[in-house]
């Protein structure tokens, strides 16, 4: 099944095949290039991409099709097409595709980052980690979590790490009562925003700039923060 396209954009696709492409010959009135750097007999040639950018790639690409398709439908053979690495180089990495699904179901890290703030300052800070990361790094941190319902038995994986990895784990922080139904609340005000933002793409939205969505919105955040 293929849901609307959430506005998220995935990372160009980069050869993965460790190959460097051959020189071509330097025309007639260019310079020579320089030497390659000096390298140990037998070392090889450089890789053309480290090993945790390879993983980066394949973790981005499993992500996008995630939020597109249900996880039964998705091969490695597409996430390795879309990441541009190799299926075999997937499974060196990951093992199989449920070890894959399994980090991409996985919010911890995320949550690392989205909550990485003073309690006084983390309204803002959420807000505006939500909008940069769908204007610059092209993926959103907690969005997914709305494709849960097309993921069969592994969307209760995706709500159960959700609860465990973000709202309960903000909830740990805050003080004074109803701090779970705050952090939900919190939480899902963002979603909000999530969704009008990078799914209906809503233009007036969009056509604002970040800095003036964070002075608008982070308040309603903050408030559900506040003891």
């Amino acid at each position: 099944m293929t849901t609307p396209h959430s506005g998220l954009t995935a990372s160009p696709a980069v050869p993965a095949t460790g190959e460097q492409p051959a020189a071509a010959a330097p025309q007639r009135g260019e310079p020579e290039a320089a030497p390659a750097p000096h390298q140990e007999p037998g070392t090889g040639p450089a890789p053309r991409r480290d090993a945790e950018a390879s993983k980066a790639a394949i973790l981005r690409a499993a992500r996008y099709l995630l939020a597109r398709h249900a996880h039964a439908d998705i091969t490695l053979k597409a996430v390795a097409d879309r990441a541009g690495v190799s299926a075999p180089l997937i499974l060196k990495y990951f093992g199989n595709k449920d070890a894959l699904f399994a980090r991409v179901m996985s919010f911890e890290s995320d949550a690392d980052a989205l909550l990485d703030a003073p309690l006084e300052e983390l309204g803002r800070h959420m807000v505006r980690h939500l909008l940069e990361g769908q204007t610059r790094r092209g993926a959103d941190p907690v969005l997914r979590i709305v494709f849960a319902p097309l993921q069969g038995e592994q969307g209760e994986t995706l709500r159960a790490n959700f609860r465990a990895q973000v709202s309960e784990r903000l909830a740990g922080r805050l003080s004074g009562q109803d701090a779970g139904l705050r952090a939900e609340l919190a939480v899902s005000t963002l979603l909000g925003l999530g969704v009008m933002y990078g799914i209906a793409r809503g233009p007036h939205l969009r056509a604002t700039t970040v800095d003036d969505i964070v002075d608008r919105y982070a308040p309603a955040v903050q408030a559900q923060l506040a003891p």
